[in-house]
């Protein structure tokens, strides 16, 4: 029981979390100066304490609750999360990274445009998956919660 309560919510918060990441970043990109873009992107990087935490608990309670053989919603998601880990792996922490390190150094030439682009579409695309396994999820649980009368 304690499985079905924690996935979800672990799902939720590294969902927020990537959200609140893209929208921090859009809106200071059009709307903020240097210091502000620097604020933004080291504030992403303290976050990743808390997203990557989040992501880990909702893929271990994800395959545990889905046990050893995954069928329907729950083979779907679990095709899912490779594509959303690596992409976190490979794109996002490190251009989370890259792009602190290059707004601390106040250098926001094409570098730094090019490794935001990346940011934002590897971002976009795991908003977009995880937004699947959500629904997939609730699909999976609708039964539970409203039992069909016979």
């Amino acid at each position: 029981m304690m499985l079905r309560r924690l996935h979800p919510i672990a799902g939720a918060i590294g969902f927020l979390t990537i959200a609140t990441f893209w929208t921090s970043t859009v809106l200071v990109e059009i709307f903020g100066d240097a210091a502000a873009i620097l604020t933004v992107k080291t504030a992403i990087l303290w976050g990743l304490l808390v997203l990557i935490p989040a992501l880990a608990t909702t893929g271990a309670t994800g395959f545990r609750l889905a046990g050893p053989v995954a069928t329907g919603f729950a083979a779907a998601k679990r095709r899912r999360m490779p594509l959303i880990a690596a992409n976190g792996i490979i794109l996002l922490v490190p251009s989370a990274v890259c792009l602190q390190q290059l707004a601390a150094a106040g250098d926001f030439g094409a570098t730094f445009l090019v490794l935001q682009a990346v940011e934002l579409l590897a971002g976009a695309a795991n908003l977009a998956l995880m937004g699947l396994n959500m629904r997939d999820g609730l699909r999976m649980t609708r039964h539970r919660r409203h039992p069909k009368e016979a």
